[in-house]
């Protein structure tokens, strides 16, 4: 019992020092905030930080890198299924159904998301993003979502494509204080990313 309440207590210690980040980098930025900043925020002393993380920098590193982790979980373990199911005619609701699943996990994790994306939060993390895309993509999976081989345009160029308008739309998603839901975003991605810019511009039919 004694074990499940200190594990609980570290959750809670670990959320309120999250949730004191995303305050202060709206309030001041990323770039201004101090250690003492935070601390007194979540209400914790110097020395619990310090349990937990090395310094600011640390904690905005260790933050990203669990969102990264999740999403690629969400995505890894489902490749198979979305390879098969682009193959099927008619094409079949797997990749869909992980894009709904993407998009309330973004929804969930919504404040620190708008804040680390946003011009005060890290200016680093869209360039680690487009990293674990490519990683997502390539390298972490035996059976990998896409082959290389078969690209038409040199594959850095594609993906450095795909993740940055993908970015851009989640951006103006977490911006637009949730008018769509996750349903409604999966659909919009879907048809700008399975059919192109120019046929959700209404331009090819």
């Amino acid at each position: 019992m004694r074990d499940i309440n200190m594990d609980l207590r570290v959750i809670r210690t670990k959320e309120s020092i999250r949730d004191a980040l995303i305050e202060l980098i709206e309030e001041k930025g990323f770039e201004a905030i101090t250690v003492k900043d935070i601390t007194t925020r979540a209400k914790i002393n110097r020395g619990t930080f310090y349990t937990h993380y090395q310094d600011k920098y640390d904690l905005m590193t260790k933050c990203e890198e669990e969102i990264m982790q999740d999403m690629a979980d969400m995505i890894i373990k489902n490749v198979p299924n979305i390879i098969a199911d682009l193959g099927a005619d008619p094409p079949a609701a797997t990749p869909f159904t992980i894009l709904v699943s993407l998009f309330e996990y973004l929804d969930r994790n919504r404040g620190f998301m708008k804040a680390v994306l946003g011009p005060k939060g890290d200016l680093s993390f869209q360039t680690k993003l487009k990293k674990f895309v490519w990683k997502t993509l390539f390298e972490s999976n035996k059976n990998p979502l896409v082959k290389q081989e078969n690209f038409l345009v040199p594959a850095e160029y594609l993906v450095s494509y795909i993740a940055s308008a993908h970015i851009g739309v989640i951006q103006q998603w977490l911006n637009s204080d949730r008018e769509e839901s996750p349903e409604e975003m999966s659909r919009i991605l879907s048809t700008i990313t399975i059919n192109g810019p120019f046929f959700a511009a209404g331009l090819k039919k």
